[in-house]
């Protein structure tokens, strides 16, 4: 599939319109504290991107807000294609949760590429009292709001995972929101908070470790990376949440830029090494076709979560 969109880029682009860009460093923003997610998988991209334009890539984070701060950033930045963005399924959520946010999630942003679609992963400290997603859902219905979650901040795709599996599984947990970093898993690990909804890249290696017990995954089927780890929606039937990232610039790129941005990105994520290296976070490698087809997809998952924040009537903030 990689192949056939290199292709069918070379064939469209003429001659002229990989002339003089990029001259000099780009940055990649991403909202999120090192060591998370976003951060992990930016820096894989910042990497495959910096071979692909011969230019330096640097990761810069803007923490807060759940990543909005630096979308917000971006989403006012000079569309040279000099300043991009690694985005997080928690940027469309932040569409649905939002009443009104300082920039519009789909408009405001030339979309270059889908990067990953990965599932989240529900885990308790090893030496908590729950061994299932069914000794949970038993406990936080006998005695609601005395079982806790984390989530990287209000209005992140893991606090809506953890909204929606209330809402399918008829329990009230309490949420406990972070600002990212390591604090929703070092109070997991402490005993302080009972349930974490994170990434397969935070959880994994804790897993492993014997520190942390995953109850299940949030995707439809199991994740190679966690064996032995069922879906959640084998306890609770029809659920599923599969998050996503990719690569966004300020809107109004000129459209030759945009164009050898988007070659550069299909060509890094055509790397063999590179390509792993997204995969063993957890995630699936899924480019998209065209810039186009990467905003029908936000615009659709904004639309999908704003029927969860409706449906579950979650309060917008």
């Amino acid at each position: 599939m990689i192949r056939r969109i290199l292709i069918s880029i070379a064939a469209a682009l003429p001659a002229f319109s990989f002339a003089a860009f990029p001259e000099r460093q780009i940055t990649l923003m991403q909202g999120f504290a090192a060591g998370g997610n976003a951060d992990v998988i930016a820096r894989i991209v910042a990497a495959g991107l910096a071979k692909e334009l011969g230019q330096p890539v640097v990761v810069e984070a803007k923490l807060g807000a759940g990543g909005n701060v630096a979308s917000g950033m971006v989403a006012k930045a000079t569309a040279d294609g000099y300043t991009l963005i690694l985005l997080t399924g928690g940027h469309a959520v932040s569409g649905a949760v939002y009443k009104k946010l300082p920039f519009d999630p789909v408009e405001d942003f030339d979309w270059l590429s889908v990067v990953s679609k990965f599932p989240f992963v529900i885990s308790v400290n090893s030496a908590s009292k729950f061994n299932n997603l069914r000794d949970v859902i038993a406990v936080a219905k006998a005695a609601p709001d005395t079982v806790s979650y984390s989530s990287v901040g209000v209005g992140s795709t893991q606090h809506l995972s953890g909204e929606l599996f209330q809402a399918m599984s008829g329990t009230k947990l309490i949420h406990i929101p972070y600002k990212g970093g390591s604090g929703p898993i070092q109070d997991v690990l402490g005993g302080r908070v009972d349930l974490m909804f994170d990434s397969v890249t935070v959880t994994r290696a804790q897993v492993e470790g014997g520190r942390l017990r995953a109850l299940g995954v949030t995707s439809a089927q199991p994740v190679p990376l966690l064996p032995g780890v069922a879906p959640v929606a084998d306890t609770v039937p029809g659920f599923e949440v599969t998050s996503w990232t990719g690569i966004a610039a300020p809107k109004g790129l000129p459209p030759a830029i945009a164009q050898r941005l988007h070659a550069a990105l299909i060509a890094a994520l055509a790397d063999p090494e590179t390509r792993q290296r997204l995969e063993a976070t957890g995630g699936s490698v899924t480019p998209s076709a065209s810039g186009a087809e990467m905003k029908s997809y936000v615009a659709n998952q904004v639309s999908k979560w704003k029927k969860v924040v409706n449906d579950s009537a979650i309060p917008q903030q």
